[in-house]
């Protein structure tokens, strides 16, 4: 069975542009939330989050008619995948394009959401409804590209075409579980001979009005406005939801051999993807989160490792009442007595919650952590809760002797991926 490397990691947040910016500050215990500026939230109840506000595509992207076309969330695809190629200090070139994947996922909706609103105010009757006859006859008046824009998977385009990619490629829409499903997938496609490099991982402009309007509306975010970067408090007893953050990460995957071949820095070695389903209720998990329990156990037994072999854990943790309570209680059925031995952490206070990219991010810091044996730290983790009781890695960033490491990812719907890994080299 073949080997699969992480060569390379493209990660852009709020923290920093490049693996290394973002990293250094989550190691320092750097916070990037902060009041929202990109808009007016003040009709939030939510009105935090870690933006990028000095974003430029046009770094990233060479061709300028086409960043006219690419939605933020486009945008953020492309840069992540610029950013892994440089890191990994590959030559795209040099790649047969047949045989290079591209899996990434995200939770894009539709097109910029200010074209929407210009076409249906047209057809906007005087007590506010919508004269449907009125909206087909004012179609003019929607942008013209808006339904071009607005495909979910146009990402894969724009990135295919940046590199000529030709080979296997799937777009996953959802939240957290899209991009680690879309790294899981890829190695998966390396290992099976299907590729022998990926492009892997997920993006997300969480911070924009629609995103931010759909998360306040659902309840999911923390309405503690006056603790600004303090206001995200995984596992604490005074926590009260999550922010938003936005950005991309992607990875790229080779097979290992190849690796080495070409004298790659190797940050970990992927051994092991695992899924599992609460099939419990609508945002709301399990309580007992089996459906990330079922998720660990796959991912340990296709790595052929035991849970006391995993030194770290880069953990889901949104600071949801539900979601770390839940998440907790599987890390601990899982891992029986050798959890007490686990180092665990979540970065969402300092980068915030990064929706389809968070998963990917979760598995950047899990094979960082291993390549730097640096565990950061779970910041804002004041007064434990008794329900979360595990070894949080908590006020300052912890050395680490650790050869194995998991990182989870959780969805909207009850979805639970884990991927498991080992330090490279």
């Amino acid at each position: 069975m073949r080997r699969v490397a992480i060569t390379g990691i493209g990660l852009l947040s709020a923290l920093g542009a490049g693996v290394q910016p973002t990293w250094q500050q989550l190691i320092r215990g750097k916070s990037a939330v902060g009041p929202i500026k990109s808009f007016d939230a003040s009709a939030l109840h939510s009105q935090l989050g870690a933006e990028l506000l000095d974003f430029d595509p046009l770094q990233y992207v060479t061709n300028k008619r086409s960043v006219r076309m690419m939605t933020r969330n486009d945008q953020l695809s492309v840069a992540g995948a610029v950013l892994a190629v440089a890191d990994s200090g590959a030559n795209a070139a040099e790649w047969d394009p047949e045989r290079v994947g591209l899996f990434v996922g995200s939770n894009k909706e539709i097109s910029n959401p200010s074209s929407l609103l210009d076409g249906t105010l047209v057809a906007r009757n005087d007590d506010g409804s919508v004269d449907w006859h009125r909206l087909g006859e004012g179609a003019s008046a929607f942008y013209p590209l808006f339904y071009v824009e607005g495909l979910q998977a146009a990402s894969l385009f724009y990135i295919s075409q940046a590199y000529g990619l030709k080979g296997a490629n799937t777009y996953f829409a959802g939240t957290a579980e899209s991009s680690a499903t879309a790294i899981g997938r890829g190695f998966r496609a390396i290992r099976r001979g299907e590729a022998d490099v990926a492009l892997a991982g997920g993006f997300d402009d969480a911070t924009s009005w629609w995103n931010m309007t759909k998360y306040d509306a659902l309840g999911l975010m923390t309405d503690r406005n006056e603790l600004g970067a303090s206001a995200c408090r995984p596992y604490d007893l005074d926590r009260s939801g999550t922010v938003m953050g936005e950005g991309s990460v992607i990875l790229l995957l080779e097979e290992y051999q190849n690796a080495l071949r070409r004298n790659a820095r190797i940050y970990a070695e992927i051994t092991g993807f695992g899924v599992g389903f609460d099939a419990y209720k609508l945002l709301t998990p399990h309580p007992d989160g089996r459906g990330l329990s079922h998720a660990v156990q796959a991912a340990l037994r296709e790595a052929d490792t035991l849970p006391g072999s995993v030194g770290y854990v880069a953990t889901h943790g949104n600071g949801t009442v539900l979601g770390d309570e839940s998440e907790a209680r599987a890390i601990r059925a899982t891992f029986g007595d050798a959890v007490d031995a686990l180092a665990a952490s979540s970065v969402t206070p300092a980068t915030g919650y990064m929706v389809g990219a968070a998963g990917a991010l979760n598995v950047a810091v899990a094979a960082l952590a291993l390549h730097h044996q640096l565990a950061p730290p779970t910041l804002n983790l004041s007064h434990r809760d008794p329900a979360c009781n595990l070894d949080w890695v908590s006020g300052q960033a912890r050395e680490l002797r650790a050869d194995q490491a998991l990182a989870l990812a959780r969805g909207l719907d009850g979805q639970n991926v884990a991927l498991t890994m080992r330090a490279g080299g």
